[in-house]
């Protein structure tokens, strides 16, 4: 193995060592402690540290690092205490997580890496947003963002790589190649020669390097870094190596011939390195074992210290607290504000268009949102007054840019992405539930963007562009849901959500936009998110609804006079107005509850055992739910009048009001 040593003085080389031996003591001790039945799982990176350590070493201080299960290197050469990583391991207080999550599954602002989550791919959009965010702020800085070979082979790894492309974001991909995905090899993974060959599809560089030579993963780092700090723009590293252990040691290493590890432990990144250094007399013998007694005291100690930490008390009202970031609702005007008549739709622009101006870290993301203004024209004009960096169009990749917001917002910026349909959002329901939703609950970093939802039927659009599919998220803790059935709704839940810290997704009804027109403020406020409208009053039984399904509780009481109905709109579903329930089932004592979702496993399902769970005594009837049917949206404008829950409206309120 040939060290370069360029121009690196001695001590560099002195420290370039100690910063490569500390993370293989550290995993040494981890698998003695995992032996002995004191920790469950451990990763391990034993013959991969050279990438870890030498490319961390290669970034400024403040640049971020996205690292994944065996790069241990990244966060003990960042200076990341040990006795803190040995309590995240062991699940202590002292832990970034408090617990609540493994190995490393976290981030940390202050040394500017940000952990993974198990999902492999996600975290590389993560790594577009904060580049991004670089960018905005004409900062020369890199991101860089680890993955393994087997990520390569899932849709984020594409999606990152092509959004990165686009808009020359700079980004190093990093692909630790070690051989296998679990136990599949690599000739059941891909079929190019090297996957630094798949960088010229996305018109990037793609660099091959030697993962186990320290120096060559320095040099290499270093020379892309320097390069794409003045000419931002991506770059796929490729650095092959190879696990000398299991995927995690349960798995054993059955399924690898023995014969590469032979070859491999040839290789060891650390001892060619010291052997290097020993023959160029950087160090002698003595030195070498005298640091090594050190590191290991060291590590000793700082793991014990973890070991004998007091355990967590499990606390329900702290785990529940921790959930969302702190919010506050005000009203944003200054004094009285005049009203207009507006479109439902008019609104919501109205909406992003103040939003823009007070906020000059919001940036909007979606398919034909610039020049186009959008699918339904909600931004039209918007680059010509904010221009093309705060409005972007992005390609189709929904994953990719949910996973960008998340990293706009660790690096500063606020945003709002637009589903051009809330149907394609599935597309992206990985980064919503898994990465939005849970980042602030394990490591208390906010998640701050805004998704909006074009949701709902009624325009004959069919089982892929007319679904009602809040339910999916309403169940997800980190996530909040808010769903306007009116256009000053429409217009102060955007503007509450945008200012709100936390992960909102705003359900925004396309048959409303141009079909309903309401007196709406002009200046700028808040709806708060949580807090029920109750529309109309009544005494004999209440609809409890939001959405499209408001409008169909209101136009049957006009309809039915002989009939006295409290309506409540319940306006957000996450979290939702449990008093205003509670208030008017026991004012009525007969509860409908009305939504355009299906019925089974429908929001109403919660709402329903919830009011049958607290509010037993009140009721005078069972609850009802009249919701759409179970089947998809058929696009037949008599099949889709039937799909809806509209079409059941009139019975169920008879049924009740008979019981």
């Amino acid at each position: 193995m040939f060290f370069n040593r360029k121009n690196l003085e001695d001590h560099d080389l002195r420290h370039f060592y100690k910063k490569l031996l500390f993370p293989r003591l550290v995993e040494e001790r981890m698998l003695t402690l995992l032996r002995q039945g004191k920790i469950g799982k451990w990763f391990s990176g034993i013959g991969q540290e050279a990438i870890a350590v030498g490319s961390t070493l290669a970034l400024e201080d403040d640049e971020y690092i996205l690292p994944m299960h065996r790069n241990l290197g990244v966060f003990t050469t960042r200076g990341i205490p040990l006795s803190r990583l040995a309590g995240q391991w062991v699940g202590k207080d002292s832990g970034f997580t408090k617990g609540r999550d493994r190995s490393f599954h976290f981030g940390s602002q202050e040394h500017k890496i940000i952990g993974m989550i198990s999902h492999l791919g996600p975290q590389l959009a993560v790594a577009d947003g904060i580049a991004l965010a670089h960018k905005l702020k004409k900062e020369n800085k890199v991101t860089l963002v680890y993955t393994g070979e087997g990520a390569t082979s899932e849709g984020d790894f594409h999606e990152a790589l092509n959004l990165a492309s686009v808009w020359e974001l700079p980004v190093i991909f990093l692909v630790e190649n070690n051989g296998y995905g679990l136990s599949t090899p690599v000739s059941e993974q891909y079929r190019c020669a090297n996957l630094v060959d798949r960088a010229v599809g996305y018109g990037m560089e793609g660099i091959l390097i030697d993962g186990n030579n320290i120096l060559e993963v320095y040099n290499a780092i270093d020379t892309i870094a320097q390069s794409i700090r003045q000419k931002p723009r991506p770059v796929l590293v490729e650095c092959k190596t190879f696990r000398m252990r299991g995927h995690e040691e349960a798995s054993g290493v059955k399924y690898v011939p023995p014969h590469l590890f032979d070859q491999w432990s040839a290789l060891d990144p650390l001892l060619n390195f010291e052997k290097f250094l020993l023959k160029a007399q950087i160090f002698s013998d003595i030195e070498i074992q005298q640091i090594k007694t050190e590191q290991k005291a060291i590590v000793e100690q700082e793991i014990s210290s973890a070991f004998i930490e007091t355990e967590i008390q499990a606390d329900i009202q702290r785990e529940l607290n921790d959930v969302y970031a702190s919010s506050v609702y005000t009203s944003k005007n200054n004094g009285p504000s005049k009203e207009n008549s507006k479109r439902y739709i008019d609104t919501i622009s109205d909406a992003l268009n103040l939003a823009m101006e007070r906020n000059d870290n919001l940036i909007l993301m979606g398919q034909d949102i610039a020049e186009y203004g959008g699918a339904f024209k909600i931004t039209d004009g918007f680059v010509a007054k904010f221009g093309k960096e705060r409005i972007r169009n992005t390609p189709i990749c929904e994953s990719a840019i949910v996973g960008a917001a998340l990293g706009l917002s660790i690096n500063g910026y606020k945003s709002v992405v637009e589903m051009q349909f809330a149907d394609f959002v599935s597309c992206g329901f990985n980064q919503i539930i898994n990465n939005l939703a849970k980042t602030h609950y394990r490591w208390g970093e906010k998640a701050d963007t805004v998704i909006r939802m074009p949701t709902g039927a009624g325009t004959g659009a069919g089982p892929f562009h007319s679904q009602s599919n809040e339910a999916w998220f309403t169940k997800t803790p980190g996530l909040k849901v808010v769903y306007p059935a009116f256009p000053d709704d429409a217009k102060g839940l955007l503007l509450a959500a945008i200012d709100d810290p936390n992960p909102v997704l705003y359900f925004e009804h396309k048959y409303l936009y141009r079909s309903l027109t309401g007196n709406c403020p002009e200046d700028y406020f808040h709806t708060e998110i949580g807090k029920a409208r109750l529309v109309h009053e009544g005494d004999q039984c209440s609809i409890i609804t939001y959405g499209l399904g408001v409008h169909w509780a209101i136009e049957f009481q006009e309809q039915h006079p002989e009939y006295s109905i409290d309506i409540l709109d319940l306006r957000s579903l996450q979290p939702w107005d449990k008093q205003a329930v509670e208030t008017t089932v026991e004012k009525t004592g007969r509860i409908v509850i009305l939504h355009e979702d299906t019925l089974t496993c429908g929001f109403g399902a919660e709402l329903s055992a919830y009011i049958a769970e607290h509010c037993f005594e009140y009721l005078d009837a069972p609850v009802m739910r009249c919701a759409s049917l179970d089947t998809p949206i058929p696009m037949n404008k008599l099949l889709e009048d039937q799909f809806l829950a509209k079409a059941r409206l009139g019975s169920t309120i008879t049924k009740l009001l008979a019981y």
